[in-house]
Order: structure tokens, then sequence, then C-alpha cells
């Protein structure tokens, strides 16, 4: 599939909302999905930072992304409390961290190299911006059909390639490190609730 990484533009919006239903169906609760309104503001603070995947005009992936401080990426905390919800009320032009919101692909163009791409891109944002890291907190989606009770239990195993996550697994081989399992990180029973922090240093 061929495709291109280009800048989201306002004119992408109804298409980036249509795919979010798409890439995160059910259980994922359908409130947790950016709103048209959302993505102006994503814009609007951070234009640099938001992209999306364009195969021949059809928006196929989309990526979405903040800046927030030092002491608020050292913090570990929630996801509503890092990132200041779906607004990135949190967002700060100076932040030493580039934190990555949201990567959307639409089923069909899954495995064709749309997430690696968008990675290279968050990559190159912080080599060019001089920033310390990025930074996210990952989803564990397989963690709720692996039989362990614990979210760090799990994240542990799929760290030392004892199990695979579809989302934790390919991260991890794009070269970021695990951190530490935040509990309560956002509602997600897939994930347990928890959330692999990961980042990269340049």
């Amino acid at each position: 599939m061929n495709f291109t990484v280009r800048p989201m533009r306002e004119t992408d919006i109804p298409a980036t909302v249509a795919l979010q239903a798409l890439a995160f169906p059910p259980p994922f609760d359908p409130e947790k999905l950016w709103s048209a309104e959302d993505l102006a503001v994503h814009l609007r603070l951070f234009p640099a930072g938001q992209w999306v995947a364009d195969s021949d005009g059809k928006i196929i992936g989309s990526c979405s992304n903040s800046l927030i401080s030092e002491s608020r990426w050292q913090a570990h905390e929630s996801w509503e409390d890092t990132t200041g919800g779906s607004q990135i009320q949190t967002f700060d032009p100076g932040g030493s961290t580039l934190y990555g919101l949201d990567i959307s692909v639409a089923p069909q163009a899954r495995r064709q190299g749309v997430g690696r791409a968008f990675y290279d891109q968050r990559f190159e944002l912080v080599r060019e911006r001089g920033l310390a890291r990025y930074g996210t907190g990952c989803r564990m989606p397989d963690f709720a059909n692996s039989g362990l009770e614990s979210p760090a239990a799990y994240a542990k195993m799929v760290q030392t390639g004892i199990l695979t996550d579809r989302t934790l697994t390919p991260l991890l081989a794009y070269g970021l490190t695990f951190i530490m399992t935040v509990e309560n990180y956002m509602e997600d029973p897939e994930s347990g609730n928890a959330a692999a922090l990961l980042e990269w240093i340049p």
C-alpha cells in the first residue's frame, strides 16, 4: 500500500473522526475517541505534531501528539493528568517531552508500515526540536485474554519477549524503552486500566 505521512489539515478532521471509530471499536469506550472539536484544538495548539497517513486522497491513519513539561513527564501520572484530557490542557510549548496521544490506523491498512512511519516522524520531530525524549503510555489490549491478574506482570512478560501484545510489542521493536507500568492510567478494561510507560531518547 502506498501512502504519505503529511501534516493534518482542518479539512482532514471529518475523515479522522470517522477513522477513530474504525480503529478503536468496542469494548473501547467511544467517549474517549477524538471529536472534531478535540482535533481542532490540537491543530490550533500544536500543528507541527498532528499528522495523517494519506493513501490516494484517503485518510488511512492519524497521529496526535502534545508537548509536556519535564516535571509533568517525571510525575508518571494518569493519561488525564498528564495530557490535560482530550483538549490537551497541559500542553506546554516549551516542554521537554513529545508525548504521544494516539495513533489510529484503518483495519485494512494495518501491517503496512503506517505505525512505523508515524514513529519515524515522531523521532524526527524530537531531534529537530532538541527535545529530551518521546514518551507515551502504551495500551496493552491483549492483557484481558492473558489469564494474568496483574498488568505489571503482563507488561514485564511482554517486555522480555515471553508474551506478545499487539500494541506494546511493536513499540518495543521500534526502539522504545519500557520504564514502568502505570496503574489506573485510563478506563480501559482490555489493558486492566493500566499502561506501559515508554520513552525514546535520541
